[in-house]
């Protein structure tokens, strides 16, 4: 179970919250515990980067929903995501600067500077890598246990002659000679009412703070080139069939130091041959001969554990369910677990021997071989009852 806080408590407000409320909420907590106001606090600041991380998370609709379904484990894989606690402060200025009404550091715009959206404290326009999808298929046994896998992904990293800056050597990258490396301009202009100030993006460096008067030759100034990383992803127990996690940071890659988009990992489930997913539950149908269902008898059946042996009654019938209790899948994010269903199905045989017909024979005349649907069978509701007693 994860041992980070439920971020509507982080927020301090409730489950119901409109996105209104979620912001205000957050604004708040940022402006408290900003670095600026607290230099030095590392408290401060972890409380700074956990404010952004809820906020992250339910400000989205499709993150909230999956984090009220599924808890942290919903919107992070372990190793990366915003779930797994590795929001940095550029990512916060980067996404989140907004939300203060201006640039990305929200301190600017309380004291005259800011900028546009996107930009770092300093004005600097910060670029963010765009996010890759990939499947992931998992087998029940997987699903059921939690398992670490390691894929291959193909996407978009630094050029290595250049090391994602674009130019063709460090000669040709400088500082803007116009913003001095703010990514911003500032103009004063007389009016009526006295001098206004007005900040906005450079139009040099395009706010990016730098020029190249030369490009790479590799990525012919792009700072990027493909590549292929192998990454390890955790997947917690208990996943489902089109659940989504994600991991911050794993996606392409951004030129010019600034910030790789997330890898969103789809997840599929691969069918196994005898058993089948029913939410937290397993289901397996036996089928025994009508003989051991009227004699009884043990017989071995699979489970997400292995094999098992169960004891079979004299006289089941058809259509009992047995359980076998805490041999389910766990619910995500929790101690509970399923059960295993075992739907018993008596198997009648289509073909006989002369010697098997006449032993048949003599038995289908016996009183107890003859339907007493009153006293031997129970209807398949009253079944269903006596299996959630």
């Amino acid at each position: 179970m994860s041992n980070k806080r439920d971020y509507y408590d982080i927020l301090g407000v409730s489950r119901s919250a409109d996105e209104k409320e979620i912001k205000s909420a957050y604004r708040k907590l940022a402006v408290k515990y900003h670095p600026d106001k607290n230099p030095g606090d590392t408290a401060a600041e972890d409380k700074f980067k956990e404010a952004a991380e809820a906020y992250d998370v339910l400000s989205n609709a499709e993150k909230r929903q999956r984090y009220d379904q599924f808890g942290h484990a919903g919107n992070s894989a372990s190793g990366g995501g915003y779930g797994g606690g590795s929001m940095n402060m550029d990512d916060i200025f980067s996404q989140f600067g907004d939300i203060f009404g201006g640039g990305g550091h929200p301190f600017e715009s309380f004291f005259g500077g800011g900028g546009g959206g996107g930009q770092r404290g300093g004005g600097r326009r910060v670029v963010k890598g765009t996010n890759l999808r990939i499947k992931v298929k998992l087998t029940l046994e997987e699903i059921a246990k939690g398992v670490e896998k390691k894929v291959k992904v193909n996407k978009q990293v630094s050029c290595h002659t250049c090391d994602g800056s674009g130019a063709k050597d460090k000669s040709s990258y400088h500082t803007c000679s116009t913003c001095k490396g703010a990514g911003s301009v500032r103009r004063v202009t007389n009016t009526i009412l006295g001098q206004m100030q007005t900040t906005s993006t450079c139009p040099t460096c395009n706010g990016e703070g730098v020029e190249i008067t030369a490009k790479c030759t590799t990525c012919k100034g792009e700072g990027l080139e493909r590549g292929e990383e192998t990454i390890t992803i955790n997947i917690p127990a208990g996943v489902s069939e089109g659940m989504q996690l994600s991991m911050n940071g794993k996606g392409n890659a951004a030129p010019r130091d600034g910030i790789a988009g997330d890898l969103i990992i789809l997840i599929e489930e691969t069918p196994h041959e005898s058993l089948k997913r029913d939410g937290l539950n397993v289901i397996y149908d036996l089928y025994v001969n009508f003989v051991d269902a009227t004699l009884g008898t043990s017989v071995e059946i699979p489970t997400i554990d292995g094999k098992a042996k169960i004891k079979i009654e004299a006289g089941t019938q058809s259509g009992k369910i047995l359980r076998l209790k805490g041999k389910g899948i766990p619910e995500v994010n929790s101690y509970h677990k399923g059960d295993q269903l075992v739907y018993v199905n008596i198997w009648t045989p289509k073909v006989l021997s002369t010697e098997e017909k006449e032993v048949l024979e003599k038995l289908k005349d016996s009183p107890n071989f003859k339907p007493q649907p009153g006293k031997n069978e129970k209807s398949f509701f009253e079944r269903i009852k006596e299996y959630f007693e």
